[in-house]
């Protein structure tokens, strides 16, 4: 009797999931649960494999599929988006609330965080509600004792009549204790749906209304459920169960009927739509209160108060942005001192296999033109691409998700709700603002956890207005040749970190007020309110960060930037070899460019090199240089310090180096950025925005300062 581990793919049809059967026994578990309680890990643990993701049908959600096996029987589980609640208020509620009631799974395993099981429990109720086949599993069992929580599982099944299952998710053993529980779902009938119960008046209502359903639904549904739905609509719901049951029941005379008698004995009651939500969210905590009593006992003190010593000092009012400024001050310092050197090797070496890629085309007698276009121009864009993104992204995203791991970016977004919430924007915002700093791609598609779409796309509008790691280069690199003293050590890159602490606020500072503007004027409304759930601070599982920031970000976002970057490399060859008139394309373009360029503080190399650098932020220097020394290709120079005499030969002052730290700042997103924002968005009024809002504000800034500058010399 063991764990064995296979895989399998998801891919999605019009009518739900795909669900990739082995055999015909396959039982299809749906894995559900509150957003970090733990759930990919035993769905990783279980299935023995890294989440392979495919969207919902007509939704940016993804949900992962795995298949297990355990005594001979065969299990495919289903990891459904994290989700506080079906009553859903977001497409991830939805993909989770749709996968339970109309892909009619096998059983449904809840997964539930220890530490705070009664809040969790709301979840287990509404499950249970719809479907009687669920096991409970109550996860972070050793966090719960840390915080000195003992938790009472046979109490709780007793209450619950099913199987409730204690885990430690990167235990293997508690692991096999939730595989033996699988065998209750062998009993497709093993348990009726759980009732709630509600106000006499509410009773009465469903007690109208659910034999009518039932002849509707024809044991499909769980009639209750929908016959609560009907008297609190929701119009996501009902556009599905209209294609599941191909009927919509709103068009069926005896349900109209029954409805308006239904809600006729609410009205007379006295009861609202409103008094009826809050009545369902009431009954829900009070059950869930019920269960819970006795079943969670505090034998110490220490592990919560500890949370709640580190939360005072995190959170507070004096000392939370501070903690914040540092961490971020630290953060690049790292990133900064970090990725010097293995920049530089790795620079050094992409080189060297240039150089015998060059003796490989010479061996092979190709012409020179082919060794100049795939070695001088593709090749060497490439490497360029891949030495300056990939040092600084190995250390900035596990540090990240560092933070991520052990429970302080929820705080972040905890710290800043007020100042988004004053920007009729919503908190969450800020989560998705922080990705941005590792790939602004990363962060349009991190928006998704905001439910309004008005807030949504304020979001996605406004990422851009944090620096990728592309753009960490160009602004650290002329940070530090015009305004760091020469030389090296702690004190030099410290300075760097500084000076890009200030740029980043600046930054913060245009999305707080770029927010702010469209609110007030293309996206108008008021800041939704919303609950975000401060987790328990967890001892950070070094393998993992390593394995997740490297393979999941660094190497998926490097990839992106390769991909676009190669294509660059051909059309940057080209303009820099084909001559007219005795001048290059390159030169030509950047002539006609120059004047306009100009009046930004620029020159018309400069704002070349921006444009050609839209597939990859992180070639606009290595343009610069090539454009300045007029070689054919991309050049590598020695020191920062003989780029810095390059630029001031070519007519670079200290006003140049601002206006193009603010230009590097405030300008399009790269063209992956573009790509995403489309495909989020599906609007291309909204992605054209995106690329000329950024552009407008940072021509703005750098006319300002060019007009500044000049009126002072």
């Amino acid at each position: 009797m063991g764990l064995s581990y296979r895989s399998t793919g998801l891919s999605a049809v019009d009518s739900g999931l795909w669900i990739q059967k082995r055999k015909e026994s396959d039982r299809v578990i749906a894995l559900a649960g509150n957003p970090n309680v733990g759930k990919s890990t035993i769905f990783n643990g279980l299935t023995g494999m890294n989440q392979h993701t495919g969207n919902w049908p007509g939704k940016t959600v993804s949900c992962a599929q795995g298949y297990f096996e355990w005594e001979q029987k065969g299990y495919i589980f289903v990891d459904i988006p994290g989700t506080y609640s079906l009553l859903a208020h977001s497409a991830e509620e939805e993909v989770a609330r749709n996968f339970i009631c109309f892909q009619d799974p096998d059983g449904v395993v809840v997964v539930c965080d220890a530490t705070c099981l009664e809040r969790n429990l709301n979840l287990v109720l509404q499950i249970m509600e719809i479907t009687g086949r669920v096991i409970v599993c109550v996860n972070l069992m050793d966090e719960a004792a840390r915080k000195g929580l003992s938790v009472d599982l046979k109490k709780l099944e007793e209450r619950l009549q099913v199987p409730v299952v204690g885990t430690i998710g990167q235990k293997t053993e508690s692991r096999h204790e939730l595989a033996k529980a699988l065998a209750f779902f062998e009993n497709r009938d093993a348990k009726a749906p759980l009732t709630l119960r509600y106000s006499e008046p509410v009773e009465k209502a469903l007690a109208q209304l659910e034999p009518v359903v039932a002849l509707a639904v024809k044991g499909k549904m769980n009639s209750r459920f929908v016959a609560l739905r009907l008297l609190d609509p929701d119009e996501s719901l009902f556009s599905e169960l209209k294609a599941y049951l191909g009927e919509d029941l709103f068009n069926n005379p005896l349900i109209q009927k029954a409805l308006w008698d239904a809600k006729e004995t609410l009205k007379q009651a006295g009861i609202s739509r409103t008094d009826l939500r809050d009545q369902i969210v009431s009954s829900l905590v009070t059950t869930a209160e019920r269960y819970c009593e006795g079943v969670v006992t505090v034998q110490k003190e220490g592990g919560a108060k500890r949370d709640r010593k580190i939360d005072r000092f995190l959170t507070g009012r004096k000392t939370g942005y501070p903690v914040m400024l540092l961490l971020l001050l630290l953060i690049f310092w790292l990133t900064i001192s970090g990725a010097n050197l293995p920049s530089s090797l790795l620079s050094k070496g992409l080189f060297w296999i240039e150089g015998r890629l060059s003796e490989l085309f010479y061996a092979l007698g190709a012409p020179n033109w082919l060794h100049d276009v795939c070695v001088l121009g593709i090749y060497r864009v490439l490497s360029w691409v891949v030495s300056a993104m990939l040092p600084p992204m190995a250390i900035f995203f596990p540090l990240f998700t560092l933070l991520e791991d052990v429970g302080y970016l929820p705080r972040v977004a905890y710290n800043l709700d007020h100042a988004f919430q004053r920007c009729h924007a919503c908190g969450k915002q800020s989560l998705s603002m922080c990705m941005g700093f590792g790939c602004n791609a990363a962060g349009v598609v991190g928006a998704r956890i905001i439910d309004s779409p008005r807030e949504r796309l304020i979001a996605i509008l406004t990422n851009n207005f944090v620096p990728c790691n592309g753009r960490f280069p160009t602004i650290i690199s002329i940070l530090t040749m015009f305004f760091v003293a020469a030389g090296s050590g702690i004190f030099s890159t410290l300075w760097s970190a500084l000076l890009l602490t200030g740029v980043i606020i600046l930054g913060i500072f245009f999305t707080f007020l770029v927010s702010a503007f469209l609110s007030k004027t293309l996206l108008k409304g008021e800041a939704s309110s919303f609950t975000l759930e401060l987790p328990p601070y967890r001892r950070p599982q070094v393998g993992k960060i390593i394995v997740r920031s490297l393979l999941d970000r660094t190497l998926f976002v490097l990839g992106r930037a390769v991909a676009v970057a190669a294509p660059a490399g051909l059309l940057i060859w080209i303009l820099a070899n084909v001559s007219v008139g005795g001048d290059t394309l390159l030169s030509h373009i950047a002539a006609f460019l120059d004047p306009f360029a100009q009046l930004l503080g620029l020159d018309g190399v400069i704002l070349i090199a921006f444009l050609l650098g839209l597939p990859a932020n992180e070639i606009v220097l290595p343009l610069i240089i090539m454009a300045y020394l007029a070689d054919g290709s991309l050049t590598e120079m020695e020191s920062i310090w003989e780029m810095k005499a390059l630029f001031v030969a070519n007519g670079w002052t200290a006003v140049t180096a601002i206006n193009v730290i603010l230009f590097s700042l405030f300008h399009w997103p790269c063209s992956t950025t573009l790509i995403t924002i489309y495909k989020e968005t599906k609007s291309v009024k909204w992605t054209l925005l995106s690329f000329f809002l950024p552009t407008g504000i940072g021509m703005l800034c750098c006319a300002c300062i060019n007009g500044v500058a000049g009126f002072f010399q």
